[in-house]
């Protein structure tokens, strides 16, 4: 049995890959290779229409209609978005298929895609943070509160990174390990959301 390794899924790794996308570097389909990395680019692609289309979303200047079209948007890059995170622990739960769990194992209650979809987001924040704090039409106080802004938000990436590395670490050992949390997300569902399969505005009394 071949040792389980998660060297291609580090956290250096994935946050390489944000950063070089969001500077406009396409990926390469060799840096794709794997069941694992087609869906940490669907999440993280899906995770940069998300932000586009939620700050479209808060536009004042626009008809009603419009801001309703953003709102039909989100909700579906979310859904894919979270489709994606569950692809992501699917494709590396298969990795530790083989391996003995210890009895008295951690469970950790996030799972390492959810990881990998705030590694996303928090990308996304620093990206538009450095924006912020080089803008040449922006104050000198402005730009120096991003700054600020700015370095809180690399410790928080460097520090999740590090938990990532540490429950891949310890999962391949048999000392962690996690389950896939659906999403369940109702709103989406004809079957689940009363707004969409009849019920109208009909309020459900407690029990």
């Amino acid at each position: 049995m071949s040792p389980v390794n998660f060297d291609d899924v580090s956290s250096a790794a994935i946050s390489a890959f944000h950063d070089s996308t969001l500077a406009g570097s396409e990926p390469q389909p060799a840096s794709l290779a794997g069941p694992v990395w087609p869906w940490i680019e669907t999440n993280h692609r899906h995770n940069r229409l998300l932000w586009d289309e939620e700050d479209r979303a808060r536009r004042r200047d626009v008809p009603d209609a419009e801001i309703a079209a953003n709102k039909r948007a989100i909700d579906g890059f979310n859904q894919r978005r979270n489709d994606a995170i569950e692809k992501i622990d699917e494709a590396l739960l298969l990795r530790l298929v083989d391996v003995a769990i210890a009895g008295d194992a951690w469970r950790n209650s996030e799972t390492a895609g959810s990881i990998v979809d705030r590694l996303s987001i928090l990308s996304l924040k620093v990206f538009h943070m450095r924006l912020q704090a080089t803008r040449a039409d922006a104050t000198a106080e402005h730009r120096s509160q991003c700054e600020a802004r700015l370095a809180r938000l690399v410790l928080q990436r460097a520090d999740l990174g590090r938990c990532l590395d540490a429950l891949l670490g310890h999962a391949k050992a048999g000392r962690a390990y996690w389950r896939i949390y659906r999403q369940f997300k109702m709103y989406n569902d004809a079957a689940l959301n009363p707004y969409l399969y009849g019920a109208g505005r009909r309020q459900i009394e407690p029990g």
